[in-house]
């Protein structure tokens, strides 16, 4: 079985993470789902539990960071190719993200990201295969 990773992340409006996140083409695991948190499926080992801020406080005794002054990490997603970096970040845009900076374009590599409704930092990359040098 291949590894799994769940990111768990603290959403402020778990119904608007929802909405939005919808808008951007994520579909989510009805069973991983309630008032306090949902199973946002990425891909087929990949994904994001977006948990209402009190529910997430019960995983940790750390404070929640103030996206708005810190990031707490930035989440990287390959994609398909430029034009799929481009149309996820749109997308995002137009569902209420902001961009986090203008495309980096490497010529081998191309990149873009957003901060969605709670400051949460994703960056979308397409990386060319014959640049890749398997070692």
């Amino acid at each position: 079985m291949a590894t799994q990773i769940f990111v768990n992340l603290p959403v402020k409006d778990l119904h608007k993470s929802v909405e939005f996140f919808t808008k951007l083409g994520y579909t989510f695991n009805a069973q991983f789902t309630d008032e306090n948190a949902t199973c946002m499926i990425i891909s087929e080992d990949i994904y994001v539990m977006l948990l209402v801020e009190n529910f997430f406080k019960g995983f940790t005794k750390k404070e929640i960071p103030d996206t708005s002054k810190v990031s707490e990490a930035i989440i990287c997603l390959s994609a398909e190719n430029r034009e799929s970096v481009d149309e996820l970040v749109r997308k995002a845009v137009a569902a209420g993200a902001t961009t986090i900076e203008e495309a980096d374009d490497q010529g081998f590599m191309y990149s873009h990201g957003y901060q969605d409704l709670d400051g949460h930092l994703w960056n979308i990359l397409y990386m060319d295969p014959s640049a890749v040098n398997p070692t």
